[in-house]
């Protein structure tokens, strides 16, 4: 018996050494949960092939004699063709990734997409081919198939992994902190695993592409100690990803097959209800529900998976929508922030405000209101100068900004500062921000406009942290939320028709109206265009977003069409 399980070992240590070197050279970060981080900055920080001078070189005005052999520009590489059917103008979600698995079929690295009619699709993004897909056979109640714009019925959230309470440093690949758990399922069968000879379980997930060992990473230069406990998930760890039905049901799947692992659906939300910003730190998964949709309060769901009770806890908004797109935003020091739209006036509506929540038990800690704001975006947080500070947009045309400390001052009424977009002829009603830090220390907040992206600056006036703006990128389309990696930004002219009475437009319209998305590649630091994807994508995209990372970017569009850009694979 000894000689198998000696030769286990070897073997398996010699897949582990080759795996370490063939990956030490493709450092990167991994997309976790939507806007990728629990700041939901959509910054990732390192990337072994995506920068200014790669993008530059891959520019339609560089010829390829202006090129070594050896350098491939950055490109359309495939696109997936999924069997979705669209609800209304939902489609596709932002995908989620993970860099690398073991698995019985080799090394993987998987793209989670949800489709609108309860499926949840893995994609292996190196090959460009369906990994597994899973169908949530949701309950009896679930919505007819036509619902509404404002409702309408399927799967919304996009999937989460675990997420670190910290951005993982440069260089750092499974989101900062995250401990790495025993995978079910990793090598062997499905479902088998690798014998415990480690005494680490069933198996393991790879090292993220450039981490040597699954060993803890010290924090980036400047950031707050991991608060106790990490940023693990519970029953499952890196080997899970989860994802909200329609029908309510939480499902904690494997990554290796799809299927419901070590816990089994519990109801989270009620059926059809219009979820958001799905999100598991620290044991607690969180989401936001929107438009009263399913009988659901709008406000903020929250589900302990640490014991077997699965406790849930929620607060509700009282007549206010919760705004944006990725929903529940989380601090360095787990406090959970929303951002809420016009709504009822009532005294204990929390309309027109800036909340902060306790973590796990969402009981109130602070607010920030502004009578008429009408928030429209989920909140970014930031580090500045060891300190978390919020940026929150709304459709009064202004981006404000709040101390995490006391988001509102003394009255709740006081902001550190705001700034109004200096534009003509824009709308000012983004869904989702996004946050990235230059190599010279300087802060930037980039904002979607109707039709274009707005970047801030974050500067220090008499002390007290301020907003200038500084670029404005080319024009689009209703633009969505951008990405940034390395210091190049992806921004997506969506293509989408909105209009003032778009709520009010049956969704049949707003798609016949629209026209294709076109992904732009721009320097984060002056908005100068860089690339784009010309007429590759044949279709609109309505909230889907984009996620990337070592070497690629990926977006989904309205027809089901998941698409991928980047940097050809060296064989």
């Amino acid at each position: 018996m000894r000689r198998p399980i000696v030769a286990a070992i070897i073997s398996f240590g010699c897949v582990s050494i080759w795996m370490n070197v063939a990956l030490a050279q493709r450092g990167g970060q991994e997309w976790l949960t939507s806007n990728v981080d629990a700041q939901r900055s959509s910054w990732i920080r390192t990337d072994p092939k995506i920068s200014k001078e790669s993008m530059q070189m891959s520019g339609a005005n560089t010829s390829p004699a202006g090129r070594s052999q050896q350098e491939k520009p950055f490109q359309f590489l495939w696109k997936m063709k999924l069997d979705n059917e669209t609800r209304q103008l939902n489609s596709l979600t932002q995908p989620v990734l993970l860099d690398r698995l073991i698995g019985y079929k080799g090394f993987k690295s998987l793209a989670f997409v949800g489709g609108s009619s309860d499926t949840l699709y893995a994609i292996d993004y190196d090959l460009g081919r369906l990994y597994w897909k899973t169908h949530f056979n949701s309950s009896a109640t679930a919505a007819p198939a036509t619902g509404s714009l404002l409702c309408p019925g399927g799967l919304t959230a996009a999937a989460t992994r675990p997420t670190s309470l910290l951005p993982a440093a440069p260089g750092r690949g499974g989101g900062g902190g995250n401990r790495v758990n025993a995978a079910r399922g990793m090598v062997g069968e499905p479902d088998q695993g690798f014998p415990d000879i480690f005494g680490r379980g069933a198996g393991v997930a790879a090292p993220a592409r450039g981490a040597a060992a699954p060993a803890p990473t010290p924090a980036a230069p400047g950031a707050p100690a991991p608060p106790p406990g990490g940023g693990g998930g519970g029953g499952g760890g890196v080997s899970s990803v989860y994802a909200l039905a329609s029908d309510g049901m939480l499902h904690q799947l494997s990554v290796q097959t799809g299927k419901d692992v070590v816990m089994n659906p519990v109801q989270f939300l009620p059926a059809n209800a219009h979820a958001s910003g799905l999100i598991l730190v620290d044991n607690v998964l969180y989401t936001s529900t929107t438009n009263d949709c399913g009988g659901a309060p709008n406000g903020v769901w929250a589900i302990d998976l640490s014991g077997p009770n699965k406790t849930l806890t929620s607060w509700k908004a009282n007549g206010a929508n919760v705004a944006g797109s990725t929903g529940p935003t989380i601090g360095a020091d787990g406090t959970i922030y929303v951002a809420t739209g016009d709504g009822a006036s009532s005294s204990s509506s929390y309309a027109n405000s800036v909340v902060a929540l306790e973590p796990k038990t969402l009981k109130l800690r602070d607010y920030f209101t502004q009578p008429k704001a009408d928030f429209s975006a989920s909140p970014v947080v930031f580090q500045h100068k060891g300190k978390d500070l919020i940026a929150a947009a709304a459709k009064d045309g202004r981006l404000y900004l709040l101390n995490s400390t006391l988001p509102g001052g003394a009255d709740h009424h006081t902001p550190l500062s705001s700034a109004s977009l200096t534009t003509n002829g824009a709308d000012f009603a983004p869904d989702a921000l996004a946050s990235w830090q230059d190599t010279d220390g300087t802060r930037w907040i980039l904002v979607p406009t109707s039709s274009a992206v707005a970047a801030f600056k974050v500067v220090e006036q008499n002390g007290i942290p301020a907003l200038h703006q500084g670029w404005i990128s080319r024009e689009m389309t209703s633009p969505l939320s951008p990405i940034i990696i390395n210091n190049v930004v992806f921004a997506l002219s969506s293509g989408e028709y909105r209009s003032s009475g778009g709520s009010q437009m049956p969704a049949a319209q707003r798609a016949q109206r629209s026209k294709p998305a076109i992904l732009y590649a721009l320097d984060a630091s002056t908005g100068k265009e860089l690339w784009n994807s010309g007429a590759t994508i044949t279709s609109f995209v309505h909230n889907g977003g984009l996620s990337g990372g070592f070497g690629q970017v990926y977006v989904g569009a309205y027809d089901s069409t998941f698409y991928t850009f980047g940097f050809p694979i060296e064989k």
